[in-house]
């Protein structure tokens, strides 16, 4: 037998209207704030990656989906949105479009991992983007979003913690201190995070070995090195994030995991689903675009994992319940039947018919085990009268009625 990949989950119609929930709250909520929807590619050229997210992160080190395709070309199937979304609009020359863009997007996500609890290989992730604004006023805004789908969702247990990584004129002042703190452990960093050391020392910090963790945890603080601009960056955010009375704390452990980001980062943590606990993660990343070969323009974006968001969400009681169950005895009743079913469906109506040749016992069995509303009985003494049999599955009560008027009853 063939079994699905470490790592993907199989999703069946019982589970999917959960989902389907879920998303619907996110693109209404994102429609609330402005935001359009953007589909691009799965897959994208490696260097997209190896550019836009960073050469020394995990994602790109240990983590992406890479192969060479017949033309020898490498491709890598997306670890996360940002870049496609960023590729999209410089091919397409949106750049020159009315600021800020807004858009947002559901997509399937592919990163190899160690697969657990709200982690997997493959994996749906909401996320928005929004380009053109340097402000802080546009963090919060994204921040302020985040919240509200949230909320939307009945999602309690939550936090927002925030930290500022500064930008690149300030940022080495931090990295010089970072190499010399971590220096003085080099012999007992992971062996990735000796390499990063010279490249990137900022990597370290967001490194998942726990020998490397445990030195970070008193590693200097990226806010303890902020320029002027970045302070007033922060502060404006914090001014915005009150304003908005949107709680949160300030957190100098977070990093986030991609090199793009800049200035502001943040994260929704829930408290109760387990050790996967962030819900959401995003910020700023004001140099993405031009490292892309377009023009330099600030942007800042968050995204969500939907099997995150799933455990903690207040989903309602979904009815995928039909409101007719039309049970038939012979091949001209089921032939009607399946007729008035086909009505029904164009007038809105979910209805359901024999498909496998079921006895009438057996045919009223799977009508209650689907949880109809009503069941139609038709069979030859019906078809000739031009009357059937209306029955209510709350009380079994029972009565005719005429077959032209069954659409009819139930619209």
């Amino acid at each position: 037998m063939i079994r699905k990949q470490k790592g993907t989950l199989d999703i069946f119609p019982d589970a999917t209207g959960k989902w389907q929930y879920v998303e619907s709250v996110c693109r209404k909520t994102a429609a609330k704030y402005g935001f359009g929807e953007i589909r691009f590619p799965t897959f994208e050229a490696t260097e997209l990656f190896s550019r836009g997210v960073g050469n020394t992160t995990d994602v790109v080190q240990k983590e992406m989906y890479t192969f060479t395709d017949r033309s020898g070309e490498s491709l890598t199937l997306r670890p996360e949105g940002t870049a496609g979304v960023a590729r999209a609009l410089i091919e397409n020359k949106k750049f020159s479009d009315t600021m800020p863009i807004k858009l947002y997007y559901i997509i399937n996500c592919f990163r190899h991992e160690a697969p657990q609890a709200g982690r997997f290989r493959e994996f749906e992730q909401f996320g928005v983007e929004l380009f053109g604004s340097a402000s802080a006023a546009a963090d919060a805004d994204i921040i302020s979003l985040a919240n509200s789908i949230i909320k939307n969702l009945g999602i309690e247990d939550v936090s927002l913690r925030i930290n500022s990584i500064g930008c690149p004129s300030c940022r080495g002042g931090h990295r010089s201190a970072l190499r010399e703190y971590f220096s003085s452990c080099r012999d007992e960093l992971c062996d990735t995070c000796k390499t990063r050391l010279e490249t990137n020392p900022m990597r370290i910090l967001d490194c998942k070995s726990e020998i490397c963790k445990k030195f970070a945890e008193n590693a200097p603080k990226t806010i303890d090195y902020l320029c002027d601009d970045c302070k007033a960056h922060m502060d404006l955010l914090e001014s915005c994030l009150k304003e908005k009375g949107i709680e949160y704390t300030i957190d100098t452990s977070i990093v986030r995991g991609l090199d793009y980001y800049s200035r502001t980062v943040f994260e929704f943590v829930c408290g109760s689903i387990g050790a996967q606990s962030t819900i959401c993660g995003g910020g700023r990343y004001d140099g993405l675009v031009s490292e892309l070969d377009g023009p330099a323009t600030p942007a800042c974006g968050f995204g969500m994992g939907i099997s995150r968001l799933l455990p903690a969400a207040k989903v309602p009681e979904i009815d995928n319940s039909p409101a007719v169950y039309i049970a038939s005895m012979g091949e001209a009743a089921a032939v009607k039947a399946s007729g008035l079913a086909s009505k029904l469906r164009d007038k809105g109506v979910y209805a359901e018919c024999d498909l496998v040749g079921r006895s009438l016992k057996a045919q009223m069995k799977y009508a209650d085990k689907i949880g109809a509303k009503y069941t139609v009985i038709i069979g030859d003494s019906e078809l000739e009268c031009g009357r059937a049999q209306l029955r209510s599955m709350a009380d079994s009560s029972q009565n005719e009625i005429e077959i032209d008027k069954i659409v009819e009853f139930f619209n």
